[in-house]
């Protein structure tokens, strides 16, 4: 099944097991990219036939974990994002959202920016655009310097999320890893002039 068909709703229980073979999945993969379903299975606590009756295939498991992974990166900017809140609250809500889905959904989330779904690839313009929106806010409210190219300063804020994202783990003090993100992009690292 693609990401782009309808999949019929599963029983709770189910529901369940396919989070725990994720969320495993999510774990042994960051440690070996060539972890086996076997592997997969035994991190989870279930036999490998119930992972192979919920993912007929390896690649049936990464699409799923990249679609769930991709599914929490949108939610995380959806509940963040606010026309109406001051540009500050909604850039450190959305940060502290983002590096929670980054550090726990690493693996997953690397391998969904290289995909080529459409779903992954309209979640990823839909943040963007909020993000855009957000910086064009900031800039009108005198957070960002009138002179500011918006793309560039997205560009940047992506960077500092990524980074501290691939040197990063899911036990990281998230609320002060947004502080220095967002710091360092409004402040910069240079001594005021």
């Amino acid at each position: 099944m693609t990401n782009q068909q309808v999949r019929k709703p599963l029983r709770a229980d189910a529901e369940r097991t396919v989070r725990t073979i994720l969320d495993a999945a999510e774990r042994v993969l960051s440690r070996d990219p060539a972890a086996t379903m076997e592997q997969i299975a035994e991190a989870a606590g279930v036999a490998r036939t119930t992972v192979h009756r919920r993912f007929a295939t390896r690649e049936a498991l990464m699409e799923a974990l990249n679609a769930w992974a991709t599914e929490q990166f949108g939610a995380a900017i959806d509940d963040a994002f606010s026309e109406t809140a001051p540009p500050l609250v909604v850039l450190h809500r959305a940060t502290a959202n983002v590096l929670r889905v980054k550090l726990d959904w690493g693996f997953a989330m690397n391998r969904a920016a290289a995909s080529s779904d459409p779903e992954i690839a309209r979640v990823h313009a839909d943040v963007q655009d909020k993000c855009g929106r957000v910086f064009i806010r900031a800039r009108e409210e005198g957070l960002l310097r009138p002179d500011v190219d918006v793309e560039w300063a997205r560009r940047c804020y992506y960077a500092l999320i990524h980074e501290v994202t691939q040197t990063g783990s899911p036990g990281d003090d998230v609320d002060a890893l947004t502080t220095l993100i967002v710091d360092t992009l409004l402040n910069g690292l240079g001594k005021a002039a």
